[in-house]
């Protein structure tokens, strides 16, 4: 086998240094790029405005001056009613919408009656023919009793013999006995008739209170029943009716602060959906039990005054305030607080305290002297106004004149 000649597999100079100035062209351009990104992303990081969150500081005689304790809950009534048939039966007519106003009393719905009629019909048919069965039985007792008294003077003129006086006896007694047997059926004939009436009564669905229906769960043609049958294809209920006048606040309150709350103490609430009304409440309950697995009690509070915008299952914010004779102004230096303020938007301790107040889209730094702390706001005696948002929540590398952008 010949030599293979390997003289022709060299590589030449020029080829060898083309491939080593691409490779660190391809390396180059690599790290450049690179470079190139993190210049971008530090100078986008740099020119990025930091959000920050902001609380309004609220005059110094706002509610929360004098509240204790704040809690949330719920717009409940005390009055509410899914309304339902005693029988079952089918949804013959439905005479009512949600939203409508009804009174006690008033007719919501009808069932199907065609059975519950025949039966009532029956009844007094029954106690008819009871009825008339007495008259029949007190005719023949004038005849007997007419019979009896013929014997007796026959008898005592020894025409008739004492056996026919016996039987005439009998005969009166007997129909007498008869005559009362026919009055207890006709008493049990009108109980039954009560008992049929009160059938077609049950067909017939009325309001139990006045209120205002908020739920239409039937329609016509359905079932109903006053519970759950037919595999779920079987209403359980007609409607349900709340009586708006007895709408009130439920909210639980921590065990720890329980002892703060009593009957009778007043409250503001304000409803999640009017953020700006406050409403005047007062304490109407504390329930005497205790949730052990969230560790609160359950307090029902009243509305001074009811309003249309108040409806059920609102969320509601309540906080129950200081007593008038014992509330306490703070003073220190003979000023009092101009201002409160979230305990979140105070920066620094004692003397050094300061806040970030946001204003034309900068942040200032301002130095304020603080008062007594009240839940989780503080008064202001000095550098704070009514009004001013501050920063609550932000970046920690806040100065003064940095611009930010407010997060709602």
């Amino acid at each position: 086998m010949p030599n293979a000649d390997l003289s022709s597999l060299k590589i030449r100079d020029s080829a060898r240094s083309k491939g080593v100035r691409g490779k660190i062209l391809r390396i180059f351009s690599a790290s450049l790029g690179v470079l190139i990104l993190v210049i971008g992303g530090v100078l986008a990081f740099r020119t990025q405005t930091p959000g920050v969150e902001v609380a309004g500081a609220l005059p110094a005689n706002s509610p929360q001056a004098e509240t204790l304790l704040n809690a949330s809950g719920y717009v409940t009534p005390r009055r509410r009613a899914t309304v339902a048939a005693k029988i079952t039966g089918r949804v013959t007519g439905v005479f009512f919408e949600e939203g409508m106003s009804v009174k006690e009393g008033q007719l919501l719905a009808r069932l199907d009656d065609s059975d519950a009629n025949r039966a009532l019909n029956a009844a007094i048919a029954d106690r008819n023919a009871s009825r008339a069965a007495i008259a029949d039985l007190e005719v023949q007792l004038k005849y007997a009793e007419i019979q009896l008294r013929r014997t007796q003077q026959l008898v005592a003129e020894k025409v008739q013999s004492q056996e026919a006086l016996d039987t005439a006896r009998t005969n009166v007694d007997s129909l007498k006995a008869r005559i009362l047997l026919a009055r207890d059926q006709v008493a049990a004939s009108e109980a039954r008739v009560l008992s049929a009436q009160q059938g077609v009564d049950n067909c017939i669905i009325n309001a139990p209170f006045g209120g205002i229906v908020v739920s239409k769960d039937a329609q016509v043609g359905e079932m109903v029943s006053p519970i759950s049958a037919g595999g779920g294809f079987t209403r359980t209920g007609i409607a349900t009716i709340v009586d708006m006048n007895s709408n009130e606040i439920e909210v639980d309150v921590n065990e720890a602060y329980i002892a703060r709350v009593h009957r009778g103490q007043k409250v503001m609430a304000t409803l999640d959906a009017y953020p700006d009304w406050h409403i005047p409440s007062h304490v109407r309950t504390v329930i005497p039990t205790a949730d052990r697995d969230k560790g609160t009690v359950k307090v029902r509070i009243t509305f001074d005054k009811l309003d249309p915008r108040i409806l059920p299952d609102m969320g509601v914010k309540v906080a129950f305030l200081n007593e008038p004779d014992t509330a306490k102004k703070t003073k220190a230096h003979g000023a009092t607080a101009r201002a409160i303020i979230p305990e979140a938007a105070v920066r620094g301790t004692g003397a050094k305290s300061y806040v970030f107040a946001v204003r034309d889209g900068k942040v200032e730094r301002r130095a304020v002297t603080l008062g007594q702390t009240i839940s989780h706001n503080v008064e202001v005696m000095a550098g704070v106004n009514p009004g001013d948002e501050l920063v609550v929540r932000g970046p920690e590398n806040l100065h003064d004149g940095m611009k930010v952008e407010i997060r709602r």
